[in-house]
């Protein structure tokens, strides 16, 4: 590993800082290296917050002249919520700047390197834009589809089931896979159940066992015919957390009504076969700013929104548990394939042990994202 790879890393290591708490933007870490030594370093905190460069180059002043800069994403050159970083990055005096990846926002692609350069500044890009990438692959769906990047989780025992033929299912892993979990829900700006998950276990669908404060997740529950009971603990959340209820056009006004009036919001779906046709209920998500979604169940829509070719990337755990039957609740309802051949397959980026639960993470072979396995304990 090279000096810039090594600095790339760290800069990587702070923009994780981040995750959950910018979106729309990207999460990025930025430093500020003299003769081969970091002089001050920043992370985006939040959208509307300055962005990482601004922090590391207001932390190391006049120190700036002659340095270089590192940053996983390339600097902004627009005005949004804040102004231009390359302003700042050539009033500052850095002499080189090294970048992880460019913007994939089709509207700013490439010119903030392209306006460095032509005044002057060293700058070399594509250090480590592999894992650049897979960081923010939340923000490069989101501007380049202009769709939520959805995240499927699913918890199975070792025969394959999600519950019992009671719809039991707790609790199928143990406490620190649960406690990952909730770590996943407070980096998404979503969470997506279908109406069975929450009359079979009625959750609050909060991030709760994590320390971290910050924004909640909006709860988002597909219910075609408004199903959902009004004691249910989704509406029970704090204020903050906007509950939505994707519904189909054929409910009542009624219905409606008495829904919205415990605090939730009520849209209505295209239908297909006879649900909620989850590709419209994604734009309209999208439409609301929301660029990720972690989907936890169950069986119901995790095979529509598989079947339709919607998920990103797919958290599977496997705990050492066996039904020993074949009347539980299988991970996915319908046909499956006829042949092996035509599976599904992941792509496999890791998979890590929490106690006796085993974590595969990856994406569908649709993707193409070249990833090795990593194996962590």
């Amino acid at each position: 590993m090279d000096i810039d790879e090594r600095f790339m890393k760290k800069a990587i290591r702070l923009a994780r800082r981040g995750l959950g708490s910018t979106s729309p933007n990207p999460v990025v870490g930025a430093l500020i290296v003299k003769n081969d030594q970091i002089i001050s370093s920043g992370y985006h905190k939040r959208a509307g917050a300055p962005h990482a460069e601004i922090v590391a180059l207001s932390k190391a002043g006049e120190r700036t002249r002659g340095s270089s800069l590192y940053v996983n994403m390339e600097p902004c050159n627009h005005y949004g919520r804040t102004p231009p970083c390359t302003g700042a990055i050539l009033e500052s005096g850095v002499r080189k700047i090294v970048v992880g990846m460019p913007d994939p926002n089709p509207h700013v692609t490439g010119r903030g390197c392209e306006f460095l350069r032509s005044k002057g500044v060293e700058v070399k890009c594509g250090v480590l834009e592999e894992e650049c990438t897979r960081l923010n692959e939340i923000y490069v769906k989101y501007v380049t589809k202009g769709k939520p990047f959805v995240i499927l989780k699913g918890a199975l025992t070792l025969d394959g089931w999600i519950a019992t033929k009671t719809g039991n299912s707790k609790w199928i892993t143990g406490e620190k896979s649960r406690k990952f979990v909730h770590t996943l829900r407070k980096r998404v700006d979503a969470i997506m159940v279908g109406v069975e998950t929450i009359i079979a276990d009625n959750p609050l669908l909060t991030p709760y066992l994590t320390r971290r404060s910050g924004r909640a997740p909006v709860k988002v529950i597909a219910d075609t015919n408004l199903r959902i009971p009004l004691h249910s603990r989704v509406f029970n959340s704090p204020k903050s957390a906007l509950t939505i209820i994707a519904a189909g056009s054929n409910v009542t006004n009624n219905k409606r009504k008495t829904i919205e009036g415990l605090g939730a919001r009520v849209i209505n779906c295209q239908m297909r076969d006879g649900r909620i046709d989850l590709a419209d209920l994604l734009d309209k998500l999208a439409e609301m700013s929301i660029s990720s979604i972690l989907v936890e169940g169950g069986a119901t829509i995790f095979s529509s929104i598989i079947r339709e070719g919607l998920v990103d990337k797919f958290y599977i755990f496997l705990a050492p548990k066996i039904l020993c039957g074949d009347n539980g609740i299988p991970f996915a309802r319908g046909p499956g394939c006829d042949t092996i051949e035509n599976c599904l397959t992941l792509k496999v980026l890791m998979v890590r042990r929490f106690d006796d639960d085993i974590m595969i993470e990856g994406y569908p072979r649709r993707h193409s994202v070249n990833v090795e396995l990593k194996i962590e304990n």
